[in-house]
């Protein structure tokens, strides 16, 4: 193991060091079991591990208690606009989560002008790091719009150039959202073609896949497909098994993921730790053709259009529990119906369902949390070695709305819960999972691992206190137990307290 090489390597001699964390148990992020020392920093990055003498004027800070590991990467993350916003690029909903690093650009949306939105992040600085992904959907959008074709040879040609420009800007891959409109009117052949342009700059196709319920193993068989001919890595979304009917498949999946990486193939998957996902309720019970305000109000005009559209959202409300596991998360037209299931409130107001959606959805839509998976089955995934971390949330500050847990809580509950309390998986793979393993699927050099060289990207937490607070009730709660949090050398939580330093940057990715 490398740590008893750094004690070898260093001992005897001083050590010039800003900042001293002392008597802490030390996670190398590999999975490795833990040791006891200390750790110097000077500057942007870590100089020394395991015991040393340092230089008088050091500050020290004693972690006796505290276990201190690689600052977490969220490798799916959707603060895009958040990000650069005044409100909300402290991102402070993701540092008390030990979050020094997040990635942006997922599920085909976001900013396509990739170069601008980091040079925007280097700016105005971020409470985290920020990489980026190519949004494959919002591309789409800008060279074809949303219409439901094929891309022409000129279009495709199109947007291989802008994937290009993209990646030499610093992207670190491209991703899809093979269930929202635009990016699901690609076809594999179309994907194909452009994830052989990010292949040849060394970046990595990652997916929210075109099914995750009846049809999970045929959508993994075809991001198999096209990392083989594209010749990249492939990572797969939030990986799960969505819906009463799909329960069943997850042991399926985790096989042909695993058999895939049997035989050599590169893949791997990311989850967040609930049973309940968040989207769109126009993504959840709304077929695509009819998804805008615009389209959904002239098809309920139209006799037959009417009839056939709700025909196909009744099918859809079925399959969900009748609309009992839908809850509504925002809907700015009426902030008394967040946090309330579907199924309830029709019940009260004596409405059908159905007619609470085409309410909701004429009115511009609303986001919902979906209660689809079992818990069985998220212990599975989370137990897989090739499964990180990450909360498919972004960055927010308390308000009236009433969000997905995650966005709060995901880390923590994946260690302090699942590993700490709950035994689910081990302490040293429940911080892998959130550190050497993302950054090895991103193929990030610098970050993810304790070791002299790399940036001072750490998190130092208390095992005992370092819990998710947020629930589905109540979800805008921060995440409790992070003692000290260093973002490029730089204290953004001291002392338990959140500092306000923007000491986040945009990482660009270097083929």
């Amino acid at each position: 193991m490398y740590f008893v090489a750094i004690l070898l390597s260093i001992a005897g001699a001083p050590i010039d060091a800003d900042v001293v964390i002392s008597n802490a148990t030390i996670h190398d992020g590999a999975g490795n079991p833990s040791i006891h020392g200390d750790l110097a920093i000077k500057g942007s990055r870590i100089v020394a591990i395991g015991k040393f003498e340092v230089s008088a004027d050091a500050t020290v800070i004693d972690a006796s208690g505290l276990i201190v590991a690689p600052g977490f990467i969220d490798l799916h993350n959707h603060s895009d606009r958040p990000i650069t916003q005044a409100e909300t690029r402290l991102n402070k909903n993701y540092i008390t989560q030990g979050v020094t690093t997040i990635v942006t650009g997922n599920c085909g949306g976001g900013r396509a002008d990739v170069g601008v939105y980091l040079d925007q992040i280097d700016k105005n600085g971020a409470g985290t790091n920020v990489a980026h992904l190519i949004p494959q959907g919002a591309v789409r959008r800008e060279v074809i719009g949303s219409e439901k074709r094929p891309a022409t040879p000129a279009e495709l040609a199109q947007m291989k150039t802008l994937f290009d420009q993209a990646m030499q800007s610093g992207a670190w891959g491209m991703s899809t959202g093979l269930i929202y409109v635009p990016s699901k009117y690609a076809d594999t052949t179309e994907l194909v073609e452009l994830a052989k342009v990010v292949g040849k700059h060394n970046g990595i196709y990652v997916s929210h896949m075109r099914n995750e319920n009846t049809r999970l193993l045929e959508s993994i068989d075809e991001t198999l497909a096209i990392g083989e001919q594209a010749s990249l890595p492939v990572h797969i979304s939030h990986f799960k098994a969505s819906g009463r009917a799909a329960w069943g498949l997850a042991a399926d999946a985790v096989h042909k993921v695993q058999a895939a990486r049997d035989a050599g193939r590169q893949v791997t998957a990311d989850q967040y730790p609930y049973i309940a996902s968040s989207t769109s309720l126009g993504a959840m019970v709304v077929p695509d053709e009819y998804r805008t305000t615009i389209k959904f109000t002239a098809a309920l005009k139209d006799e037959r259009d009417g009839a056939n559209l709700r025909q196909k959202i009744e099918r859809s409300i079925e399959t969900r529990s009748g609309g009992a596991s839908l809850f509504v998360a925002s809907y700015s037209e009426n902030r008394g119906w967040q946090g309330r299931d579907l199924a309830s409130l029709a019940k009260e107001q004596d409405r059908s369902v159905l007619d609470l959606v085409i309410e909701i959805q004429s009115n511009g839509g609303a986001a919902m949390v979906n209660f689809g998976m079992q818990e069985e089955e998220v212990r599975l995934i989370m137990q897989q070695p090739f499964v990180a971390v990450a909360s498919d949330g972004g960055a927010k500050v308390p308000n009236d709305t009433v969000p997905h847990p995650r966005n709060y809580g995901t880390f923590p509950r994946r260690i302090g819960h699942y590993a700490i309390e709950r035994g689910i998986v081990t302490l040293e793979q429940a911080i892998r999972s959130a550190t050497g393993l993302p950054a090895d699927i991103l193929g990030m050099k610098e970050r993810g691992y304790l070791k002299p060289g790399n940036v001072a990207d750490l998190v130092v937490f208390d095992p005992k206190a370092f819990r998710d607070t947020a629930t589905f009730q109540q979800p805008h709660q921060y995440a409790t137990g992070v003692r000290y949090l260093f973002v490029n050398g730089q204290l953004v939580i001291d002392q338990g307290e959140v500092t306000g330093k923007l000491a986040g940057r945009a990482l660009r990715h270097k083929p």
